[in-house]
């Protein structure tokens, strides 16, 4: 088990506070820029996201509604960028569409947090609209990690990517997935997005100890924490769960999420919803559950700062020397 927490690194790569976010989608626009009226006079009054993340694909516009709202909201809100198409796991190459367009993005938006998946989506000649996994093999580590870097130098900043939610394991896997992020880690300087939903569902699908992966998790490589819900369907074999963020956060989720959170300290959490989209109180009641844990480990980590900080976003380079260095003082 990872034991240390440096907190100089909480904010490692990038300026999101260590507070709870919400996945911004258009039904909650004017509601966080407080501009709902279907609310009434309760709008000033309803609880508001530290932060807000998008899918920066929703926005490959040049212009229209889309970015008349984002500006507004990116001026009130610190924005994560959690892409959905780099597909940087695909044999032939990430989307180099998508790169360009994720620059244009984050040039003009400068979010406080870049993100993708540890997935692919498609090859040459076909794209699909999913998150497919990755053999865990050194092969494709080596591929992996060119992607990143590719993507690293394209946009001047670390990345943080996700672990996925697995519903099979490749047979020629040649290390467990936490070995495969920690090399990964180490080639390219990369964070994580620490999804603990998938790895309820990865571990139940799979048959593997869900504490275990969380105990090895090191807190330094978490610059985000994601929440979600999952639906279950019941097959002879057992039980499938289907990672559809439809749903509340489970029981099981906010059990593991507690237990990291208590070696971790506080970290940018994210609550996401992206299907059955709900009520905005419904999705900021997520949010005030979370951030109450956040709010417990700061009393019960007195190393753990109370306030909460912003650091400037580290250049490529700053990520890659530290990583140097940690490796040659660990000699």
């Amino acid at each position: 088990m990872h034991q240390a927490v440096n907190p100089d690194r909480a904010s490692a790569f990038g300026s999101l506070p260590p507070a709870t976010g919400i996945g911004l989608k258009p039904d909650h626009y004017a509601t966080v820029l407080g501009e709902d009226d279907s609310a009434g006079d309760a709008t000033p009054s309803l609880p508001m996201p530290a932060w807000l993340e998008v899918h920066p694909q929703n926005y490959f516009g040049d212009g229209g509604p889309p970015h008349r709202w984002l500006s507004a909201i990116a001026d009130k809100f610190p924005l994560s960028f959690h892409s959905v198409g780099l597909s940087l796991g695909s044999s032939d190459g990430l989307n180099e569409y998508d790169l360009e367009k994720l620059a244009d993005l984050c040039s003009r938006y400068d979010p406080a947090m870049v993100s993708d998946h540890l997935s692919f989506s498609g090859n040459a000649h076909h794209r699909f609209a999913d998150l497919l996994p990755i053999p865990y093999t050194q092969e494709a580590l080596d591929h992996f990690a060119r992607q990143i870097d590719r993507v690293q130098a394209r946009l001047k900043r670390p990345m943080l990517i996700e672990n996925p939610s697995r519903y099979l394991a490749f047979a020629d896997d040649e290390m467990d997935e936490i070995a495969f992020i920690e090399k990964l880690i180490a080639k390219t300087g990369c964070g994580i997005i620490f999804d603990i939903n998938n790895v309820e569902v990865s571990c139940g699908n799979l048959g593997e100890s869900a504490e275990a992966y969380i105990d090895a998790v090191d807190p330094d490589w978490v610059g985000e924490i994601h929440l979600a819900g999952h639906a279950i369907e019941e097959h002879e074999s057992g039980p499938l769960r289907i990672d559809d963020h439809g749903s509340q956060v489970s029981n099981v989720t906010w059990r593991l999420f507690e237990r990291f959170i208590a070696r971790a300290g506080p970290k940018p959490v994210l609550i996401e919803w992206d299907t059955d989209i709900p009520a905005y109180t419904t999705l900021m009641a997520e949010a005030q559950k979370a951030q109450a844990v956040l709010d417990r480990s700061k009393k019960k980590n007195p190393f753990v700062s109370s306030e909460v900080e912003t650091q400037p976003v580290r250049s490529l380079d700053d990520a890659r020397d530290e990583r140097i260095a940690e490796t040659v003082r660990s000699i």
